[in-house]
């Protein structure tokens, strides 16, 4: 549904007055469009260690006008505070700093840049894991770098977003993929995140497809979420198969129908659930995102036990025993993508939803249990978990909760279905491989939670 305020805050007058007032003036977010070529249109800027320089090979493919601030990389032009162009994407390699002196470059580098940056500027800075570090020294002024990411980027204005990328030892040839994506619109409504990348051996062959060639499944795929989600995997060349339950059958083939794809309709929480989709899934499977999940919310004094069983067998039991099976059998293939949709809820909690947050926390923790255990299959596992998203369910919450929900983050809004589907299809690339185990959210850098 439409975000009347956010529509009235940019207009003429409502700009003027709700300036007058001092209340926030959430803007619009630059988000993907079907053509666009390049993953950031306008200036690149990157400075910093020696990361830059990898950077700098690649960066060419990120878009044309690339500058330095610094000594790195030497091949770009020098951008100079004042006189160079608006910026719309920054990088800046911090994994060299390992003293607390050194922890004034971030300052010395990112505060000329704040009066200098385009609508939806998107900026990551780079690091290195801090537990991965023998020298405490340099462990606590890595740690430093999620502090000062986290604040800046609820500092930053005009829908700008700032992300933190720890790079893992032989990971470092893995950061095209990241950028392409937090550089981009594809990451409108993510902000203030923190992101660890380990080595991965399985490449994106086709930037303008990363996807294809590649099966992949989406449960609770007939509407929303779900329904954004297919369509994004298959916009990026995935074959798409889209699940649901028998009453949504109607829809499901519709947009089955329109993807290239096909449909299956099944109660997941069935007890031979199991058996039957691997039954339809004969040729096997590269991606699996779990997204199916249901509410019945009640405090727990009012819980009734059919509320809790349902939601915690839909939306936590069902993945588990999913992904098993199709793990033993062989049908998740070597090389794999598994995503499991979880929600903010899951990490800070929320009044009245005992179950649902019971049952997205699992899912977090069971994305975190089974990373080690696929990593010599190549397969990785992480959770999406979105903040407040502008769908049906969000447009029948009471005016007020909802009114909080959108301006309790950082960019002031809800986000909508397409964020969290772009977040969804970059975990489901070949390359994300180098990112598992965590959970990343979709919020536009919620208050709640960490």
């Amino acid at each position: 549904m439409s975000d009347r305020y956010i529509d009235f805050a940019n207009s003429s007058l409502g700009h003027r007055l709700v300036g007058a007032l001092g209340l926030p003036t959430p803007v619009r977010l630059e988000r993907w469009q079907a053509g666009r070529l390049r993953p950031v249109e306008g200036a690149l800027l990157i400075g910093g260690g020696p990361l830059a320089e990898r950077i700098s090979v690649f960066a060419n493919r990120l878009t044309d006008g690339i500058y330095r601030y610094g000594e790195q990389p030497a091949s770009a032009s020098e951008w100079i505070p004042g006189h160079g162009p608006k910026l719309k994407a920054v990088v800046f390699d911090a994994s060299a700093l390992q003293h607390t002196d050194q922890l004034k470059q971030l300052r010395e580098f990112f505060q000329p840049l704040l009066k200098n940056l385009e609508h939806s500027a998107h900026l990551v800075i780079l690091g290195r894991a801090p537990e991965n570090l023998s020298d405490p020294f340099a462990s606590s002024a890595q740690r430093a770098l999620e502090g000062f990411s986290r604040s800046l980027a609820k500092e930053l204005r005009n829908g700008g977003t700032l992300q933190l990328i720890y790079v893992g030892e032989g990971a470092e040839d893995q950061l095209e993929g990241p950028l392409r994506f937090f550089l981009s619109p594809k990451s409108a409504f993510i902000s203030g995140q923190v992101i660890r990348l380990s080595p991965c051996a399985t490449p994106v062959s086709d930037w303008t497809r990363p996807l294809a060639g590649r099966k992949a499944l989406v449960t609770g795929a007939a509407r929303g979420i779900g329904a954004s989600i297919a369509e994004t995997l298959a916009r990026d060349g995935a074959e798409v198969i889209l699940l649901d339950v028998p009453p949504a059958k109607s829809d499901l083939e519709a947009l089955a129908a329109r993807l290239g794809g096909r449909s299956i309709t099944l109660d997941i929480c069935a007890e031979d659930a199991a058996a039957q989709l691997i039954e339809q899934l004969p040729d096997g499977l590269d991606i699996l995102v779990h997204n199916a999940g249901i509410t019945r919310d009640k405090t727990l004094a009012n819980m009734t036990p059919e509320f809790w069983d349902a939601v915690l067998a839909v939306n936590l039991n069902a993945p588990q025993v999913l992904t098993k099976a199709l793990l033993d059998s062989g049908t998740l293939r070597d090389n794999a993508r598994v995503v499991l949709l979880a929600s903010i809820s899951g990490i800070a909690g929320n009044r009245g939803q005992t179950n649902y947050a019971a049952s997205k926390a699992g899912l977090i923790g069971l994305a975190q249990a089974w990373a080690p255990t696929l990593l010599p299959r190549g397969i990785s596992i992480n959770a999406v978990a979105p903040g407040f998203i502008e769908t049906q369910m969000t447009a029948h919450i009471p005016f007020g909760l909802r009114e909080a929900g959108r301006r309790m983050s950082s960019l002031g809004q809800g986000g909508l279905p397409q964020d969290v589907a772009e977040a969804v299809a970059w975990l489901a690339q070949p390359g994300s491989g180098a990112f598992t185990g965590q959970a990343l959210r979709v919020c536009g850098q919620s208050v709640l939670g960490a």
